[in-house]
């Protein structure tokens, strides 16, 4: 391709690649396994029970959700019904995004706790003297406990899209670009993130939502292409002798990129794609 393309596989490390058919640039940062459901109180693999979808509401406050296995979503159902267990990947990136958009977070990431004053759902745990954000009552549960999100969640999840945002940023800026074309979210979880809530998040620079896409399995696919054309194995020898690597880590801004990307979205950087999308007053916090 002549345009420039992000590719990104998210896991406990993050890949990612930037470039065209005349550079190509690759990083890995540790994203930590929070994505994928470990270090958050609630977080599970994606297997029945689990949150995969998470919306909430700006009004009220209430929190609406899908579990794997199950077609209907909670507001479809009687409480019985759902069996929640806890929160998987894909339900972890909409929780962050969800929110940031309803308010519940500010910028920073911690609770709002202006905003939550008096709701049922915000609480300080007695045992942990920590607070938490109630998603799911024990009676809408399958382990007869409340699943609720903690500030420490919270904190996780920023360190892990922080990461991945400051290995995008620097990889741009030595690609020496103003804009991505277009970014690719590749791997089985990738399947799964809702490309809205990535944005709001604040997991990739900000673009047009329409440039952002799931590739599904692509390492499987290109294992696939290499072994039945041998055009596609000359290919993927060029790239692996012609790609440059950044070592994150020796990179002098990476600690200040990665302390501004902790922030929702972004400590400086503007999301103008984002206007309509999550309310000005919360967006231009």
């Amino acid at each position: 391709q002549e345009e420039n393309q992000l590719i990104i596989d998210i896991g406990t490390n993050g890949e990612l690649v930037l470039g065209n058919r005349h550079r190509l640039i690759s990083c890995s940062c540790a994203t930590g396994p929070a994505l994928e459901g470990a270090q958050v109180a609630f977080g599970m693999r994606a297997a029945p029970g689990a949150m995969e979808r998470i919306e909430i509401d700006p009004q009220t406050l209430e929190v609406d959700y899908k579990v794997i296995g199950r077609d209907a979503w909670r507001k479809f159902s009687r409480p019985r019904e759902m069996q929640v267990k806890g929160i998987c990947g894909s339900g972890i990136l909409d929780l962050l995004a969800e929110l940031y958009r309803a308010g519940i977070v500010d910028k920073s990431g911690a609770f709002n706790k202006k905003t939550l004053k008096g709701h049922p759902r915000f609480r300080i745990n007695p045992d942990t003297n920590q607070s938490e954000f109630v998603l799911a009552w024990a009676e809408e549960s399958g382990i007869g406990r409340d699943i609720v999100v903690t500030q420490k969640d919270i904190r996780q999840i920023q360190l892990a899209k922080g990461a991945l945002y400051a290995g995008c940023k620097l990889m741009v800026k030595r690609m020496g670009i103003k804009k991505i074309d277009k970014v690719k979210i590749a791997g089985a979880f990738g399947t799964h993130v809702d490309r809205t809530k990535a944005l709001v998040m604040g997991l990739l620079p900000d673009c047009e939502i329409e440039m952002i896409e799931s590739v599904g399995n692509a390492a499987g696919d290109g294992c696939r292409a290499a072994l039945l054309n041998v055009k596609k194995r000359e290919e993927a020898n060029w790239c692996s002798r012609n790609v440059e690597y950044i070592e994150l880590t020796l990179e002098e801004s990476f600690q200040k990129e990665f302390v501004e990307a902790l922030q929702l979205p972004h400590m400086t950087d503007k999301f103008p794609h984002l206007k309509g999308i999550v309310p000005d007053e919360i967006l231009n916090q």
